[in-house]
């Protein structure tokens, strides 16, 4: 019995998180809403970006560049060449020609962003470390400018303004809750799937490179294979992020996913914990209310630059890195571990 406490108190919690999650829009603004819709979808980056980081041990600081593939891929699907004709622009013929429903392009991004990062992952087999995260700097940084020279297929400057989206199949849900429900539904599937790979032989062999490669090769695992397959997967995971906010914000442009979201998703999978699927929740949270509420701090009524909030980024990096290095979840662990310990001394007469 003492032996099952940590499931069912693990059972207990994602029971009770699935719960909220349900029953929150019934008693939240839509401004608010708003804001724990985009919690989801960095929930779905983060989950990603730790596959990669936190299980096998590559540092990846170009994930806004793959969240934007994402998000164009989805976008140019549901515009169709169609809707670049609506809205007064040229459209290459690669696209197709009448739109499609949003919530049938977020699965297609995925896949595309997939199989870019799976070919990206190639080459990356050479490079480890800062060579690496160098590396996917400079993906995230040149992306921008790139996307701007294919006017007829990114929009340029001036971006893609998408159509309002409704829910499908004739379903009378508003338009936020809808794209909360999406965004939450698409990150519990793929929070699913994320668990049964780290439980599983494939994450196994992702530790085991992590931990030493050379151990690794030793025992069989090939480290070209599962490295390529972790950056395929957690690219994935950036395509359906972007391919939601898109979908979220309406638009898209070169510049809405800048070099520096690449960099606070990185220090959010640190804060919320490597190597800790539930941790990423907590990442998730940070990256959204963090910068807000660094100008506004809740308690102390006081406004601070816009700049304020990546100096308290670094600041609590700095925090977790020194004090917690096992992040929000590693310090939970800790908290929990003696509680559940506590019916194990009390059976054994109250030994210390």
């Amino acid at each position: 019995m003492r032996q099952r406490a940590p499931f069912v108190l693990k059972a207990l919690l994602l029971a009770g998180a699935v719960l909220l999650i349900v029953v929150l829009p019934r008693f939240t603004s839509e401004f608010r809403l708003g804001q724990f819709t985009f919690v989801g979808i960095y929930f779905v980056a983060l989950l990603g970006l730790n596959i990669l980081t936190g299980y096998n041990g590559q540092i990846s600081l170009g994930h806004a560049a793959f969240m934007a593939i994402g998000g164009y891929t989805a976008a140019l699907l549901i515009l169709g060449r169609t809707g670049f004709a609506l809205v007064g622009q040229s459209a290459s013929h690669v696209i197709p020609e009448h739109g499609m429903r949003a919530i049938f392009t977020i699965p297609i991004a995925g896949v595309v962003t997939g199989v870019i990062g799976c070919l990206f992952g190639i080459p990356a087999l050479r490079l480890a470390g800062v060579s690496l995260a160098l590396a996917t700097l400079a993906v995230a940084v040149s992306f921008p400018a790139i996307a701007k020279r294919f006017e007829h297929l990114t929009g340029g400057g001036g971006g893609l303004s998408l159509p309002l989206p409704h829910a499908p199949f004739g379903w009378d849900i508003a338009t936020p809750h809808w794209l909360y429900y999406e965004a939450w539904a698409a990150a519990g599937i793929l929070f699913v799937v994320a668990w049964l790979l780290v439980r599983g032989r494939v994450g196994r062999a992702w530790r085991a490179i992590r931990d030493g490669e050379i151990a690794a090769v030793s025992s069989g695992v090939s480290p070209a294979v599962y490295k390529t397959l972790a950056f395929g997967i957690s690219a994935a995971y950036a395509g359906v992020a972007g391919a939601l906010f898109a979908i979220q914000v309406s638009y898209i442009n070169p510049d809405t996913f800048p070099v520096t979201l690449s960099i606070l998703l990185l220090a959010s999978v640190v804060i919320g914990g490597l190597s800790s699927l539930s941790g990423v929740i907590f990442g998730a949270l940070v990256l959204e209310f963090l910068p807000i509420y660094a100008q506004s701090p809740p308690i102390v009524h006081l406004n601070f630059a816009k700049q304020a909030g990546p100096v308290v980024f670094g600041l609590a990096l700095m925090v977790i890195v020194v004090l917690v290095p096992g992040g929000a979840a590693g310090l939970l662990r800790r908290i929990i571990r003696p509680v559940l310990a506590l019916p194990r001394g009390s059976s054994r007469g109250g030994e210390p």
